[in-house]
Protein backbone atom coordinates (compact mmCIF):
# COMPACT_ATOMS: atom_id res chain seq x y z
CA UNK A 1 0.00 0.00 0.00
CA UNK A 2 1.33 3.38 -0.98
CA UNK A 3 0.60 7.11 -0.86
CA UNK A 4 0.53 8.29 -4.49
CA UNK A 5 -0.25 11.99 -4.08
CA UNK A 6 -0.86 14.57 -1.34
CA UNK A 7 -3.43 17.20 -2.38
CA UNK A 8 -4.46 20.41 -0.62
CA UNK A 9 -6.60 23.44 -1.35
CA UNK A 10 -8.04 26.48 0.38
CA UNK A 11 -11.72 27.44 0.10
CA UNK A 12 -12.62 29.60 -2.87
CA UNK A 13 -15.70 31.41 -4.11
CA UNK A 14 -17.29 30.02 -7.26
CA UNK A 15 -20.58 30.69 -9.03
CA UNK A 16 -22.92 27.69 -9.29
CA UNK A 17 -26.42 28.05 -10.74
CA UNK A 18 -26.23 31.80 -10.36
CA UNK A 19 -25.23 31.75 -6.70
CA UNK A 20 -21.89 32.32 -5.01
CA UNK A 21 -20.68 29.18 -3.22
CA UNK A 22 -17.62 28.73 -1.02
CA UNK A 23 -15.94 25.36 -1.46
CA UNK A 24 -12.70 23.63 -0.58
CA UNK A 25 -13.19 20.78 -3.06
CA UNK A 26 -10.56 22.06 -5.49
CA UNK A 27 -7.36 20.27 -4.42
CA UNK A 28 -3.94 20.30 -6.08
CA UNK A 29 -1.08 17.84 -5.63
CA UNK A 30 1.85 19.30 -3.69
CA UNK A 31 5.51 18.35 -3.72
CA UNK A 32 7.58 17.57 -0.64
CA UNK A 33 6.42 16.59 2.80
CA UNK A 34 3.29 17.99 4.41
CA UNK A 35 2.30 18.10 8.07
CA UNK A 36 -0.87 16.13 8.83
CA UNK A 37 -2.66 17.63 11.81
CA UNK A 38 -5.72 16.60 13.81
CA UNK A 39 -8.12 18.60 11.61
CA UNK A 40 -6.43 18.67 8.18
CA UNK A 41 -3.19 18.90 6.25
CA UNK A 42 -1.14 22.09 6.35
CA UNK A 43 -2.31 24.27 3.45
CA UNK A 44 -5.74 22.64 3.34
CA UNK A 45 -9.09 23.85 4.66
CA UNK A 46 -12.73 22.84 4.43
CA UNK A 47 -15.34 25.49 3.65
CA UNK A 48 -18.52 24.33 5.37
CA UNK A 49 -17.55 22.75 8.69
CA UNK A 50 -21.14 21.68 9.39
CA UNK A 51 -20.81 18.90 6.80
CA UNK A 52 -17.10 18.71 5.98
CA UNK A 53 -14.00 18.34 8.10
CA UNK A 54 -13.83 17.98 11.85
CA UNK A 55 -11.97 15.33 13.79
CA UNK A 56 -13.84 12.40 12.23
CA UNK A 57 -13.44 13.69 8.66
CA UNK A 58 -10.00 15.24 8.96
CA UNK A 59 -8.40 13.49 5.98
CA UNK A 60 -10.07 12.11 2.86
CA UNK A 61 -8.37 9.35 0.86
CA UNK A 62 -9.36 8.13 -2.59
CA UNK A 63 -7.98 4.98 -4.23
CA UNK A 64 -6.06 5.60 -7.47
CA UNK A 65 -7.58 2.34 -8.77
CA UNK A 66 -10.97 4.09 -9.05
CA UNK A 67 -9.65 6.61 -11.56
CA UNK A 68 -9.82 4.04 -14.38
CA UNK A 69 -13.56 3.61 -13.76
CA UNK A 70 -14.14 7.36 -13.83
CA UNK A 71 -12.03 7.83 -16.95
CA UNK A 72 -14.39 5.40 -18.71
CA UNK A 73 -17.47 7.10 -17.24
CA UNK A 74 -16.21 10.62 -18.03
CA UNK A 75 -14.01 10.19 -21.12
CA UNK A 76 -13.79 13.91 -21.86
CA UNK A 77 -12.81 14.87 -18.31
CA UNK A 78 -9.23 15.53 -17.27
CA UNK A 79 -8.71 13.65 -14.01
CA UNK A 80 -5.48 14.67 -12.27
CA UNK A 81 -4.82 13.37 -8.76
CA UNK A 82 -7.08 15.25 -6.37
CA UNK A 83 -9.92 15.42 -8.91
CA UNK A 84 -12.41 14.04 -6.38
CA UNK A 85 -11.42 16.48 -3.66
CA UNK A 86 -9.26 13.95 -1.87
CA UNK A 87 -6.33 14.86 0.36
CA UNK A 88 -4.57 11.57 -0.28
CA UNK A 89 -4.59 9.56 -3.48
CA UNK A 90 -3.72 6.05 -2.33
CA UNK A 91 -2.85 2.68 -3.82
CA UNK A 92 -3.90 -0.65 -2.33
CA UNK A 93 -6.68 0.51 -0.01
CA UNK A 94 -10.20 -0.64 -0.88
CA UNK A 95 -13.60 0.15 0.63
CA UNK A 96 -14.48 -3.54 0.45
CA UNK A 97 -11.49 -4.70 2.50
CA UNK A 98 -10.77 -1.81 4.90
CA UNK A 99 -12.69 -1.89 8.17
CA UNK A 100 -14.07 1.05 10.12
CA UNK A 101 -11.58 1.41 12.97
CA UNK A 102 -8.57 0.10 11.05
CA UNK A 103 -5.41 2.08 11.75
CA UNK A 104 -2.63 2.88 9.30
CA UNK A 105 0.77 4.53 9.50
CA UNK A 106 1.62 6.94 6.69
CA UNK A 107 4.97 8.66 6.99
CA UNK A 108 5.24 9.67 10.66
CA UNK A 109 1.45 10.07 11.05
CA UNK A 110 -1.13 7.51 12.14
CA UNK A 111 -4.74 7.56 10.96
CA UNK A 112 -7.93 5.64 11.71
CA UNK A 113 -10.81 4.82 9.34
CA UNK A 114 -14.08 6.48 10.44
CA UNK A 115 -16.51 6.43 7.50
CA UNK A 116 -17.09 6.58 3.73
CA UNK A 117 -17.78 9.80 1.89
CA UNK A 118 -21.34 10.64 0.99
CA UNK A 119 -21.11 13.38 -1.65
CA UNK A 120 -22.92 16.71 -1.60
CA UNK A 121 -23.81 19.07 -4.45
CA UNK A 122 -20.26 20.45 -4.47
CA UNK A 123 -19.16 17.41 -6.44
CA UNK A 124 -21.70 18.50 -9.09
CA UNK A 125 -20.15 21.96 -8.96
CA UNK A 126 -16.61 20.58 -9.27
CA UNK A 127 -17.44 18.60 -12.42
CA UNK A 128 -20.03 21.02 -13.82
CA UNK A 129 -22.64 18.25 -13.92
CA UNK A 130 -25.98 17.97 -12.12
CA UNK A 131 -25.69 14.19 -11.82
CA UNK A 132 -22.16 13.77 -10.44
CA UNK A 133 -23.02 13.36 -6.74
CA UNK A 134 -25.67 10.78 -7.64
CA UNK A 135 -23.28 8.92 -9.96
CA UNK A 136 -20.60 8.98 -7.28
CA UNK A 137 -22.92 7.43 -4.68
CA UNK A 138 -24.24 4.87 -7.18
CA UNK A 139 -20.70 3.83 -8.09
CA UNK A 140 -20.09 2.75 -4.47
CA UNK A 141 -16.53 4.05 -4.95
CA UNK A 142 -16.85 6.24 -1.89
CA UNK A 143 -13.30 6.73 -0.75
CA UNK A 144 -12.31 6.65 2.91
CA UNK A 145 -12.33 9.25 5.68
CA UNK A 146 -9.69 9.15 8.42
CA UNK A 147 -9.32 10.71 11.82
CA UNK A 148 -5.74 11.55 12.78
CA UNK A 149 -4.53 9.45 15.73
CA UNK A 150 -0.99 10.85 15.64
CA UNK A 151 0.09 13.98 13.81
CA UNK A 152 3.08 13.68 11.51
CA UNK A 153 4.56 14.37 8.10
CA UNK A 154 3.44 12.63 4.92
CA UNK A 155 4.63 12.76 1.34
CA UNK A 156 3.99 11.11 -2.01
CA UNK A 157 5.73 7.75 -2.18
CA UNK A 158 5.29 6.95 1.52
CA UNK A 159 4.35 3.38 2.37
CA UNK A 160 0.96 2.88 4.01
CA UNK A 161 1.34 0.29 6.76
CA UNK A 162 -1.55 -1.28 8.61
CA UNK A 163 -1.06 -0.85 12.36
CA UNK A 164 -4.19 -2.69 13.53
CA UNK A 165 -7.39 -4.19 12.20
CA UNK A 166 -10.75 -3.56 13.86
CA UNK A 167 -12.23 -6.79 15.17
CA UNK A 168 -15.84 -5.83 14.38
CA UNK A 169 -15.17 -6.45 10.67
CA UNK A 170 -17.51 -3.78 9.34
CA UNK A 171 -16.04 -2.50 6.10
CA UNK A 172 -16.34 0.98 4.62
CA UNK A 173 -18.42 -0.60 1.84
CA UNK A 174 -20.76 -2.08 4.47
CA UNK A 175 -21.47 1.42 5.77
CA UNK A 176 -22.35 2.63 2.27
CA UNK A 177 -24.70 -0.35 1.89
CA UNK A 178 -26.42 0.47 5.17
CA UNK A 179 -26.69 4.16 4.26
CA UNK A 180 -28.42 3.44 0.95
CA UNK A 181 -30.71 0.95 2.72
CA UNK A 182 -29.47 -2.17 0.99
CA UNK A 183 -28.33 -3.93 4.17
CA UNK A 184 -29.92 -6.12 6.81
CA UNK A 185 -30.97 -4.76 10.18
CA UNK A 186 -28.40 -7.13 11.70
CA UNK A 187 -25.57 -5.46 9.78
CA UNK A 188 -26.85 -2.07 10.91
CA UNK A 189 -26.85 -3.20 14.54
CA UNK A 190 -23.30 -4.53 14.19
CA UNK A 191 -22.16 -1.23 12.68
CA UNK A 192 -23.57 0.73 15.62
CA UNK A 193 -21.30 -1.31 17.92
CA UNK A 194 -18.10 -0.11 16.19
CA UNK A 195 -16.52 2.54 18.46
CA UNK A 196 -14.65 4.20 15.59
CA UNK A 197 -17.76 4.82 13.46
CA UNK A 198 -18.45 8.54 13.01
CA UNK A 199 -20.92 9.71 15.67
CA UNK A 200 -23.46 11.23 13.27
CA UNK A 201 -23.70 7.97 11.34
CA UNK A 202 -24.11 5.96 14.53
CA UNK A 203 -26.96 8.24 15.61
CA UNK A 204 -28.60 7.99 12.19
CA UNK A 205 -28.34 4.18 12.12
CA UNK A 206 -29.63 3.96 15.70
CA UNK A 207 -32.71 5.93 14.67
CA UNK A 208 -33.26 3.57 11.74
CA UNK A 209 -33.03 0.53 14.03
CA UNK A 210 -35.51 2.05 16.49
CA UNK A 211 -37.97 2.70 13.65
CA UNK A 212 -37.93 -1.01 12.82
CA UNK A 213 -39.54 -1.85 16.16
Amino acid sequence: MKLISVCVGLPRQVIWKGKSVTTGIFKQPVAGRVMMRSLNLDGDRQADLTVHGGVEKAIYAYPMEHYAYWQQELPDEALPWGAFGENLTVEGLSETTVNIGDRFRIGTAEVMVTQPRFPCFKLNLKFGRDDMAKRFLNSRLSGIYFSVVQEGEVGAGDAIEQVSRDEHNITVADIVQIYVREATIDLMRRAIEVPALAADLRTYFQQQVERQH
